[in-house]
């Protein structure tokens, strides 16, 4: 009989009891969730590693964007880094069109309005009269109304441009910028330079062609460019602080007032 009862003890001695048992699945929940905890605090740091890197990271022009948001990042910029290629060639080939009328072959554009107009006009006029012999519906031509809230809108826009460029070139011609004042001096005189070499519409579609072929060459090979703008940049700084120590610290910046 004894030894019935401690082969009947031992099985039960065997079992675990509830209270282990809990306190197993509690050890092993302090387990996952501290691995877990670790895990997120290693992706948490990697991220930031990630995000100082890119901070440091030299972009032209201090940009922090993409491209195509530095574009806007609607239609204009899908045309001008070729995100649709058919729409961005069909607008740089008619551009190019219009260039080669006007330049090359020197048609006039109050001869090109004109016959556009002439051959519309009679082209709708014969098939308005001469619908009843040919058997075919006369032609809808729309009455075309134009809004006046666009207008309105470009202008107003247009307006505070060119306020903003009054106000610049009264703060430069008041002498209180040296530096900006010089830049903007550069600039004109290279706008000048320009124009001896070809006309408006000449410069018009080399900026235009410029902007549909810069801006997808830059995006593509952006890792390659940057770091070559980052040595140009610094070599640039120090061009330019050792001409400002010998040159641009000795002139005078005009006369201090009193209050100052």
């Amino acid at each position: 009989m004894a030894d019935e009862k401690e082969h009947a003890g031992s099985p039960v001695e065997d079992k675990p009891s509830l209270l282990e048992k809990m306190g197993d699945k509690i050890h092993v929940g302090d387990h996952d969730s501290s691995s877990s905890s670790s895990s997120d605090s290693d992706n948490e740091k990697s991220e930031k590693k990630t995000e100082s890197v890119k901070a440091k990271v030299f972009r032209i022009f201090g940009r922090e964007r993409p491209v195509h948001h530095v574009f806007g990042g609607g239609k204009p910029a899908d045309v001008f880094l070729w995100r649709n290629k058919k729409v961005s060639a069909g607008v740089l080939g008619g551009t190019t069109a219009i260039w080669v009328l006007f330049e090359l072959l020197e048609y006039h554009l109050l001869t090109l309005v004109g016959h556009i107009l002439i051959g519309a006009l009679v082209i709708l006029f014969l098939w308005s009269n001469a619908h009843a012999f040919i058997h075919k519906t006369p032609p809808h031509i729309p009455k075309v109304h134009l809004p006046e809230e666009p207008f309105l809108q470009v202008a107003s826009e247009l307006r505070v441009q060119i306020n903003c460029a009054f106000a610049l070139l009264h703060d430069i011609a008041s002498g209180r910028d040296l530096k900006k004042f010089l830049a903007v001096v550069a600039g004109l005189w290279v706008l000048s330079v320009v124009g001896k070499w070809c006309n408006f519409l000449t410069l018009f579609y080399i900026c235009f062609v410029l902007l549909h072929t810069v801006p997808v060459i830059y995006e593509k090979y952006e890792d390659k460019i940057d770091p070559l703008a980052e040595k140009a940049t610094i070599e640039f700084k120090k061009q330019y602080a050792v001409f400002d120590a010998k040159v641009l610290s000795k002139i005078p910046h005009g006369l201090k007032s009193k209050r100052s």
